[in-house]
């Protein structure tokens, strides 16, 4: 089984990049996180012709996920369950694959920076801080399911020094406190890996390149994308990689795919 998870950045304007790579490398499952529509303006119609079905918890603007699939897709939580949240960031589904019944989220956690016009006001990362809290009460309580559980997108989270390239810059940035390191490592105590790094230790493997001054070409980039497995299904993983071949395309999103092979 193949899934990916890859922050698209406006589905509609990119759909011709989408749908080629879907063509190209045939997943089984696709998390997609900002895709910025609502329900009535997603193109179900081009998914479906490409074999796909397609759950989505659109929205407007920054936030809106979906999960694509070829097989059946069940929605189990529309929504991050333990928190009041009017955005769309968090869509959770039971897929079955190959007589294997897995639990499913796109994830797209807040970014948690302050308005440029207002360093100072940290009502944002407040926010990041508990939606924080609620996905690790609420991944604890997917294990006791006793089903393989595949968490998946954008954490606005940068793990290490290793996995930014100028990580002296981003001290204070919401991205890189210590506090929301803490708590997406929390994850891993809690016994979900992280499937990038656990096969790529001392691999950069960045997701995102801010669209300025060359980041792409010149690698400043940073690992915000992820995908966290439960014990069960990493005792299944057997390639985890970055695929950059969306981000050369035309009108690329600043995101790139993170795609893994389960047996």
């Amino acid at each position: 089984m193949i899934v990916a998870t890859y922050n698209v950045n406006s589905i509609n304007a990119r759909l011709e990049n989408l749908l080629e790579w879907l063509a190209k490398n045939q997943p089984d499952i696709v998390l997609l996180q900002e895709i910025k529509t609502e329900f009535n303006a997603f193109p179900f119609f081009d998914i479906q012709t490409a074999g796909y079905e397609a759950k989505i918890l659109g929205q407007k603007s920054y936030n809106g996920v979906a999960v694509l699939s070829r097989n059946k897709i069940k929605v189990r939580e529309e929504g991050l369950p333990g928190i009041e949240d009017e955005n769309a960031r968090y869509l959770e589904t039971e897929i079955t694959v190959d007589g294997r019944e897995y639990i499913v989220a796109s994830v797209y956690l807040p970014n948690g920076n302050p308005p440029y016009n207002n360093p100072d006001d940290e009502t944002k990362y407040a926010y990041k801080l508990r939606w924080m809290e609620a996905l690790y009460r609420h991944a604890e309580n997917l294990l006791y399911l006793r089903k393989p559980v595949i968490l998946g997108g954008d954490f606005n989270v940068i793990m290490s020094d290793f996995d930014v390239y100028a990580p002296d810059d981003f001290r204070r940035n919401a991205l890189f406190r210590e506090e929301v390191k803490q708590r997406l490592a929390a994850l891993e105590y809690l016994g979900y890996y992280d499937a990038f790094r656990m096969l790529h230790p001392n691999e950069h493997g960045y997701t995102y390149w801010d669209y300025a001054g060359a980041a792409l070409q010149n690698d400043l980039g940073m690992r915000i994308d992820y995908l966290f497995l439960s014990p069960d299904a990493a005792d299944c993983l057997n390639v985890c990689e970055v695929d950059k071949s969306p981000r050369f395309g035309s009108k690329p999103s600043d995101h790139t795919v993170l795609k893994a092979e389960l047996k």
